[in-house]
């Protein structure tokens, strides 16, 4: 019997393993803050990166983008160091994110479930934070 129960409990002990390590997996999940900014990483009219709009050029701006942004930075603010950038127009890199292939990204756009970089998203949540400018 004690060879029976030993075998159990090491059982037992793997498949704790096991449900720990599963759990984990979900530390690759992050949420991804999005911005329309300049070169230098300093905030604009997220009108400037709808490829939609021609009324507005669109040469010089990129779709920026961290886990460190958060909603509400007004334009004009110079984004948070650490953060990364693609081309307005570059829909695969949108559709990586989770985000329209074209059209206007609002300034502020958390997507939600991020799987690390260029993962896709499973939802989104957007806040209008347009200051005036």
């Amino acid at each position: 019997m004690t060879s029976r129960s030993v075998s159990l409990t090491g059982t037992f002990l793997l498949l704790a393993a096991g449900g720990l390590a599963a759990c984990d997996s979900g530390d690759d999940y992050q949420d991804e803050g999005f911005y329309c900014a300049d070169a230098n990483g300093v905030i604009v009219d997220e009108d400037y990166c709808d490829d939609d709009d021609s009324y507005h050029p669109g040469a010089g701006f990129f779709i920026w983008h961290s886990t460190g942004y958060r909603s509400g930075y007004p334009i004009g603010h110079k984004l948070p160091a650490g953060g990364s950038k693609f081309g307005y127009k570059d829909s695969a890199a949108r559709m990586a994110y989770g985000l329209p292939p074209t059209g206007k990204i609002g300034n502020g756009t958390i997507k939600t479930s991020v799987v690390g970089k260029g993962g896709s998203g499973s939802g989104s949540r957007s806040s209008s934070s347009k200051s005036g400018g």
